[in-house]
């Protein structure tokens, strides 16, 4: 790092001469372009004395323990005396950054203190020994420049008397970060910091900005309108997305990237002061957007940990805010709970309900959360797939410890594994609730001891319980857009690596088994299909008054209904009996079986109608059995025919009916065929029949041949069909 020679003092001229010769050295494997990162000040000229104070608070409670026999300075036992209360957000962000840098660079702050003779410091107690780290950082970072802070702030005691004890150290001090910069070879103090750091500073850097859009205040077209007035111009990949562009994300549909150097200029946008574009980090859009994904239209959900309130209105806009709920845990004081219900106001979401108990300590019996389907789980985690931790800290309000680890780019084993047990307490307790049917368990760890370990563990733990369905693991929900989602998809989990355009995410769906026993109801599969739009411009008209008559007097004669079907039958079996002969086929038993099968299901079949998709042409095929042209037929046979065909025509406003589906066995149909070669009649000895292929509903299918001695009859005979040869069983 560059140093300032003319603010050396007079009395030490050859130090002066030496850090001078210092400055123009260049050293030959270590010349690299290092960018100070997002969290470094360039041409600073001091903090607020707050900001100090608030940074060494922050500092004390996580800077790093050392055993006592390579202890160097002493940080006291206690608290930060001197702690206040955070401005506004400005003021925690700097602090943050100031306490996170001087945690970086922790050892190399002690040894220029040691160094340089400055420390032990008689005057001061050992617990504004952090208020010394952190200004000495900034210090080094102004060039040992003098704090030329013109605000209007009144000054602050300790912090006034600090600066100047420092400042009078100042040649020494530089000295000693020169030979610190000597003995490990490097340009600057950034290259001291381990690889691992360096690059999360560098991915920092060149991070963007993501924002979901609020569509209960503002739809995604007049978003795109309002940035378009705004100078933005949208582009169609993260690549292309510079200067003041933006695109669309792949993963989410209400999700907007942007560069990161267009920060400050897009919160003053009136999109952001109304809350109807919101920044937060991707992995929370992820989560919600699979949470969304398993719902029903009147499904709850409940989510395990309230964080920042962000992650909960973004839920609360996915979900209807009629019919479903979302419930969060964890909210304990009235503080958060006012701060809470006042950003859901803002943002419009009517649907949030607060509770105060912690997740593992609520009650799966609660009579609140039975409509509960889907629970989401953001447990704590390490947090080493984040590259900013300062942003994800202060937007997810998650704990400052999780600086500590950070700066040092790894976990300690035992934390890991604190971490990895609370995080399967809280899934297993999650599949505990028997009515919900869905868990999402979402981290930013790399770690495979808190995703795919604590996932297996618990779907191998049994917790659902004996009689509940188990829990298996099901693929990911969400799109697959690079070669490395779709490899990781093979295990059904869904990974985002950490890279210059995201921080890292992992996904696990593990969904309840359904019960082979439970039947879905006619109603509810309407209703799902309804809310889908596959329904759309289908009218379900309810059964005329005389059609219920006529049922319920079905019900009360059942014996003359079966007569007149004794009779209907004896005809059809006359009829079958004349058309089978000159066929020469041997099938009394299968008629037999028919008609058997004809006589159970006739008296449903009248009650009971669906319109079924007509079929214009036969089937051509050419071992197709040939059917003569002329088949003589007996006048009762068509009076049969014709009644019959009276009784299943439709009324007219009757345009469709969703009923009970009816399988309907009829014999072989005998279709028309021509030999291409000459005008000769041929029986093929193969016969096909056909079956109805629809779904289970019922509702949608379709005619295919086969060679089943069942056949599933169509709607009704087509015109064609009719003229040839009347089949009396239709």
């Amino acid at each position: 790092m560059p140093l300032l020679r003319n603010s050396l003092l007079s009395s030490n001229d050859s130090i002066v001469n030496d850090i001078a010769s210092l400055h123009e050295m260049t050293f030959s494997n270590e010349i690299a372009s290092t960018e100070k990162s997002s969290t470094s000040l360039t041409e600073k000229t001091g903090y607020q004395d707050s900001v100090y104070l608030n940074a060494a608070s922050i500092f004390q409670g996580i800077h790093k323990e050392k055993p006592q026999d390579k202890i160097l300075v002493k940080y006291g036992n206690g608290p930060f005396p001197l702690a206040t209360d955070f401005k506004d957000e400005r003021c925690q962000r700097l602090s943050y950054e100031l306490a996170f840098s001087a945690l970086k660079y922790q050892d190399v702050l002690e040894n220029i203190l040691i160094d340089s003779g400055t420390y032990p410091i008689e005057s001061m107690p050992d617990e504004l020994t952090s208020l010394v780290v952190v200004m000495l950082y900034d210090l080094q970072n102004r060039k040992f420049e003098a704090c030329q802070n013109t605000d209007d702030e009144e000054p602050i005691a300790e912090v006034q008397e600090v600066a100047r004890y420092l400042y009078s150290f100042k040649t020494k001090l530089a000295a000693a970060l020169a030979r610190c910069r000597i003995k490990h070879d490097a340009l600057s103090i950034e290259c001291i910091l381990p690889e691992t750091i360096r690059k999360q500073e560098q991915r920092a850097s060149a991070l963007p900005l993501f924002a979901w859009v609020n569509t209960l205040k503002v739809s995604l077209e007049e978003v795109h309108s309002a940035l378009q007035k705004e100078g933005f111009t949208r582009v169609e990949s993260l690549s292309k997305s510079d200067g003041y562009t933006y695109c669309l994300d792949t993963h989410c549909e209400d999700l907007l990237i942007f560069p990161s150097a267009v920060k400050e200029h897009l919160l003053t946008l009136e999109l952001f002061a109304h809350y109807k574009l919101l920044l937060q980090d991707k992995s929370r859009s992820l989560a919600v957007h699979s949470v969304k994904s398993l719902l029903n239209m009147d499904d709850d959900v409940l989510i395990a940990h309230v964080g920042s309130g962000l992650t909960v209105a973004h839920m609360s806009v996915l979900t209807n805010q009629e019919t479903s709920k979302v419930f969060v845990c964890g909210v304990k004081s009235a503080t958060k709970e006012a701060e809470l219900k006042n950003l859901f106001t803002q943002m419009e979401c009517k649907n949030i309900e607060l509770l105060h108990e912690d997740f593992t300590s609520i009650e799966t019996t609660d009579h609140k959360l039975q409509k509960v389907k889907v629970i989401l789980l953001l447990p704590r985690c390490s947090g080493l797939g984040v590259s900013n931790p300062i942003e994800f800290i202060i937007n997810e309000h998650e704990e400052i410890e999780l600086l500590r680890d950070l700066s040092q780019g790894s976990v300690a084993e035992d934390k890991l594994n604190v971490l990895a047990q609370q995080q399967l307490k809280e899934l297993t307790r999650a599949m505990q609730f028997s009515k919900v049917q869905a868990v999402v368990y979402c981290t930013c760890s790399t770690y495979p001891e808190e995703n795919e370990a604590v996932v297996t563990k618990a779907l191998t733990s049994g917790a659902e319980g004996g009689k509940a369905q188990p829990y298996r693991l099901c693929p990911p929900v969400l799109p697959l857009c690079c070669k490395s989602e779709i490899n990781t998809s093979a295990e059904n989990f869904f990974k985002l690596e950490l890279s210059d355009t995201s921080n890292s995410c992992f996904i696990a769906v593990l969904a309840r088994e359904r019960d082979p026993s439970e039947t879905v109801s006619v109603k509810d599969v309407l209703a799902r299909a309804a809310a889908k739009g596959l329904l759309d411009g289908i009218d379900f008209v309810k059964p005329p008054k005389k059609e219920e008559k006529k049922k319920k007097k079905q019900k009360v004669t059942p014996t003359k209904t079966a007569t007149k079907e004794a009779a209907i039958q004896s005809k059809i079996q006359e009829f079958l009996d004349r058309e089978m002969k000159p066929s020469k086929i041997d099938s009394d038993s299968s008629v037999s079986n028919i008609i058997s099968s004809t006589s159970q299901k006739t008296i449903n079949q009248t009650n009971d109608s669906t319109q079924l998709k007509k079929i214009a042409k036969p089937l051509s095929n050419s071992s197709l059995p040939v059917m003569l042209k002329n088949t003589p037929t007996s006048s009762s046979t068509q009076k049969v025919f014709e009644r019959q065909r009276t009784v299943r025509k439709p009324k007219s406003e009757e345009k469709m009916m969703v009923l009970k589906p009816v399988e309907i066995v009829l014999p072989p149909v005998m279709m028309p065929y021509f030999n291409p070669q000459g005008n000769r009649s041929q029986i093929s000895s193969n016969h096909y029949y056909y079956h109805w292929v629809g779904t289970k509903s019922g509702i949608y299918g379709s005619l295919s041949p086969s060679s089943s001695k069942k056949l599933v009859k169509s709607k009704e005979p087509s015109s064609s069909s009719t003229a040839k040869h009347a089949r009396q069983w239709l």
